[in-house]
């Protein structure tokens, strides 16, 4: 059966978005994955379009793969004309469409696993022709090789090269087991916690800790000595409800157990500084629908998702 010319041009769109991925993702098996595809799939693909083209456009080993001459000029010709086709289609559909695709998301461990699970439910439920990838670490990933669309990041943004939309700081308080005290009364005073044994998480605090006071912003640093750290804030939660020391940790992770009994809240007008936390995505000439549409949902519930509304302390 003979292709019409949009079939066939649509055919040749999907051969150069395939090896615009083989590029950018750095094998074929990373750009496989990633577009949902077999690995024969791709390596047919790359084939029809260096066929089509009459040139050869990558040259591969089985330790590296690297572009031709024709390959770097076909690259940069590629991207542009799929950024263009995608731009097309968008319009020509209306931006009031609803979105469709996969989103490819990386969020921190903890609270992607907890707070946005529910606004992220809510968003696809909205949406039902989108598909969500969520990928939980911690940091910024490489969104080219990846090819991730955004971003929820903690910490502050240090590559220049991304936008970064601040959405909210995540207020940090201080907690311990009534264990911890040996049948005394919590501490009073700021100094006396660092007498007190801590648990600790690596990215933010190790053997010091600033503590700030909400009525006079007066700043402290206290030294610590933790029994142990940790890069986890679900373990950091688990280990002070044990019993094993003090924890500084995000307000939100901390409520339900200090509304319980399970764990005190100590020196209430104290609070470790809050953590910035971003929405990151590379830069680009058109953003689809459904990131367009994923990222007004974020900015929207964060607020309330970190717990700046309705935390807890006097």
């Amino acid at each position: 059966m003979q292709k019409t010319p949009a079939t066939a041009a649509a055919d040749r769109i999907e051969l150069l978005q395939t090896f615009v991925r083989i590029v950018e993702a750095g094998s074929l098996s990373a750009a496989a994955q990633q577009i949902g595809a077999t690995q024969p799939t791709v390596s047919r693909r790359l084939q029809a379009l260096e066929r089509s083209l009459g040139a050869k456009l990558l040259q591969r080993s089985t330790h590296a793969m690297n572009l031709t001459e024709d390959g770097e000029r076909c690259y940069e010709r590629a991207k542009d004309m799929v950024t263009h086709w995608d731009a097309l289609q968008s319009d020509l559909r209306g931006s009031h469409d609803d979105p469709e695709g996969t989103l490819r998301v990386v969020a921190p461990h903890a609270f992607g696993q907890h707070q946005l699970l529910g606004p992220l439910a809510a968003f696809l439920r909205r949406h039902p022709r989108v598909r969500v990838e969520w990928m939980l670490r911690d940091g910024t990933p490489d969104f080219i090789t990846e090819n991730i669309d955004c971003a929820i990041q903690v910490g502050e943004v240090t590559d220049p090269s991304v936008i970064a939309i601040k959405l909210a700081d995540v207020p940090r308080i201080v907690a311990a087991a009534p264990s911890v005290f040996g049948g005394a009364e919590p501490p009073a005073s700021v100094e006396a916690l660092g007498a007190l044994p801590w648990v600790a998480l690596s990215m933010y605090y190790r053997e010091e800790i600033e503590l700030r006071c909400l009525h006079s912003g007066e700043q402290r640093r206290i030294a610590i000595r933790p029994q142990m750290t940790t890069d986890s804030l679900y373990a950091l939660r688990n280990a002070a409800l044990m019993g094993l020391g003090v924890c500084a940790a995000s307000a939100w992770v901390l409520r339900e157990d200090i509304a319980r009994g399970d764990l005190v809240h100590l020196l209430p007008t104290w609070q470790a500084s809050p953590l910035p936390m971003y929405l990151v995505y590379p830069p680009a000439r058109f953003y689809p629908v459904r990131l367009r549409r994923f990222l007004d949902m974020v900015r929207e519930a964060m607020p309330d998702t970190v717990g700046e509304r309705g935390l807890i302390g006097p």
